[in-house]
């Protein structure tokens, strides 16, 4: 699918970072998406947001960190809206986040599926998207890899 359309800001979705590629993918993602002109907000677990926050303390690559449960309120409560939205997904409680931000936003939604049980868990996405699926756990270049066969960063 083509996301290079204009797309205006993108919402990066974290839970618990207990699975090594889950920074990589979200850094590699933010830096694509950042060289189009899309503007990268990651929303996360505390945990999460602080492995961000340190791996990209500069700010190159992701526009603003916000905690998870804020900008779930923020979208049902005051309509803030993102285009584009990435949901990172090693466990069940990656699966729910999906679920709540498809049925709360209007956005192209990519589950982003790794970690030893990704072939299980990807099952449980019954929503309609584009799944990003790969039993990835420490090496992130099969994810990568994955990313970029889904999306089409080029126009």
């Amino acid at each position: 699918m083509e996301i290079l359309n204009n797309s205006g800001s993108a919402l990066l979705v974290l839970g618990c970072p207990q699975v090594p590629v889950q920074t990589t993918s979200v850094l590699y993602i933010a830096a694509k998406l950042k060289k189009a002109g899309i503007k990268t907000v990651v929303a996360g677990t505390p945990a999460a947001r602080l492995l961000i926050k340190y791996a990209d303390f500069d700010g190159h690559y992701i526009d603003e960190i916000k905690d998870l449960d804020f900008i779930i309120d923020a979208i049902i409560e005051k309509g803030e809206k993102y285009p584009l939205c990435f949901v990172f997904i090693h466990n069940d409680a990656g699966v729910s986040y999906a679920a709540t931000m498809d049925s709360i936003m209007k956005s192209v939604l990519y589950p982003v599926i790794f970690g030893s049980d990704a072939d299980e868990l990807s099952t449980q996405i019954t929503f309609e998207c584009e799944k990003i699926s790969v039993p990835a756990t420490h090496n992130p270049k099969p994810l990568i890899n994955e990313i970029n066969k889904v999306i089409k960063w080029d126009a």
